[in-house]
């Protein structure tokens, strides 16, 4: 059975594969740097985890500081840009000792790489120290809160002590929050910024994804008054960023398709290869009660044909890539029988499958996967269908508003192609680790690709205000730490 980790093989020469192509647009040594028709002088970015410079499954301090944020507040400096300040973690660690989960993992530390078995595999570390409050030494320019998703920066509280044991705050926001009752907006607006960029809507759709599609974390729907309905609400909340008349400018981004990420794409979707005839006269047998009962439940008429051909477990022994077992809770109920499938290619088994699909866990074989471990064919289409209405709504807002505009989810997929993105000879792909833009958590960048990020906001940025900013190199950002 094939084991799901990562190869000792895939060190620093897999993060440097070279190319003759280049994404260098100019040689910028001579461009004189100027803000155009911006201003500067106050730059606020909104957003969440992507915007704050969440990375490797935490927020801690160097992650921050290679945020694309401050990356770009950098190069507004060039042009009079003033103070970029970011409410930073007291360590480098990241999580919170007091909340930390040990069931879930919520609020562990950062994911390091540590050799298992000959082998390098991604897990996490203590948490670094308890919720702290950095309120006094704001306000801060960089406003990315993880976890948030679009209504959460209107909402009042959000940054309340006391709503952190009712769900209704979030504790990176608690951190910095100006008072109990103000929310994230709120203390952007506060500042009177000059500049904004808003990068959110990720989490909307993210949630569900990341959760297999358990019922856990629904999607936003698409309609619906501001607070609930993800168009009505992202157009409430730029209208307030800029109300008619103003002379703050900005920069609005969409949001990539999850499926693109590391998260979704590390683990094949067929993943059970040189299954010796052992194996697998065991597996057959051992499901084969339950191919009768399938069969029995066509015969009576409980599901059709095609159903009960997509329901037959059966592995087949050698280079074969097998599906995985897993509970399906979109099939057709026959009865007493559990709703097991194998899955295809148009499945999408997340990366903590990993874990699990090993010989000795029996995950996806003789221990079917979890509904959560997997994004099923039908459950990544409501993905598909619901990140284009959030892209069509907010390229609609961007244009309404006259704002500039990156296609953030185009960017992601060329991250994703084989031949992805080359800066000065260094290749960037999304493949997980080796491809040098993504951390150890799978969905998150490393500073390498929020430097890739950087340089989109900056070029719509130049292109919408007839700025000169000069873009970032990535490769002076850090990837991938090996142990």
């Amino acid at each position: 059975m094939k084991k799901i980790i990562i190869s000792t093989f895939a060190i620093s020469a897999l993060l440097f594969t070279t190319s003759c192509e280049d994404d260098f647009d100019n040689d910028v040594n001579d461009v004189v740097v100027t803000k155009g028709e911006a201003d500067f002088s106050k730059y606020i970015s909104l957003g969440n985890s992507l915007t704050s410079g969440y990375r490797d499954a935490a927020l801690y301090r160097s992650g921050q500081n290679e945020s694309y944020p401050s990356m770009i507040a950098m190069q507004m400096k060039l042009a009079g840009g003033g103070e970029f300040k970011q409410p930073l973690m007291p360590n480098d660690t990241g999580g919170f000792t007091n909340l930390f989960n040990p069931t879930t993992g919520d609020f562990a530390g950062k994911y390091t790489l540590t050799v298992v078995n000959g082998a390098l595999s991604p897990g996490p570390t203590a948490p670094g120290a308890a919720l702290d409050n950095v309120t006094s030494a704001g306000p801060y320019q960089n406003m990315g809160v993880p976890g948030a998703k679009v209504a959460h920066l209107l909402a009042p509280g959000y940054g309340s002590q006391a709503g952190l044991l009712t769900g209704t705050a979030n504790p990176y926001f608690v951190r910095f929050a100006t008072s109990a009752t103000t929310s994230v907006l709120g203390d952007a607006l506060s500042q009177n910024p000059t500049f904004v960029s808003l990068w959110i809507g990720n989490n909307d759709v993210l949630g569900y994804a990341t959760s297999g599609g358990d019922g856990s974390n629904p999607i936003t729907p698409v309609d619906g008054a501001v607070g609930v309905g993800f168009t009505n609400t992202y157009t409430a909340l730029v209208g307030l960023l800029f109300p008619a008349g103003t002379t703050r400018k900005g920069v609005i981004a969409n949001i990539p398709n999850v499926t693109s990420v590391p998260y979704f794409t590390r683990v094949p979707a067929m993943p059970l290869t040189n299954l010796t005839d052992t194996q697998v006269a065991q597996l057959n047998t051992a499901y084969a009660t339950y191919n009768a009962g399938l069969l029995n439940a066509k015969n009576l008429g409980a599901i059709n044909d095609a159903e009960y051909q997509r329901r037959l477990i059966k592995f087949t022994a050698g280079a074969v890539a097998n599906g995985a077992v897993i509970v399906d809770k979109d099939l057709t109920g026959a009865g007493a029988l559990p709703k097991y499938r194998q899955t295809t290619a148009k499945d999408f088994i997340l990366l903590p499958a990993s874990r699990v699909l090993t010989p000795q866990a029996g995950g996806g074989t003789s221990v079917p996967l979890e509904d959560k471990l997997v994004l099923t064919e039908l459950e990544a289409a409501k993905v598909t269908t619901a990140t284009a209405a959030f892209n069509t709504a907010i390229k609609s807002v961007a244009t309404a508003k006259n704002l500039a505009f990156v296609d953030a989810n185009a960017k992601m997929e060329e991250l994703n192609s084989k031949s992805g993105i080359t800066w000065d000879g260094v290749k960037y792909t999304a493949t997980f680790v080796s491809g040098g833009a993504f951390s150890l958590d799978g969905v998150h960048l490393t500073g390498r690709g929020y430097a890739i990020i950087a340089n989109e906001f900056i070029k719509s940025i130049n292109d919408k205000y007839k700025s000169t900013l000069p873009q970032v190199n990535p490769n002076n950002y850090s990837g991938v730490t090996f142990p």
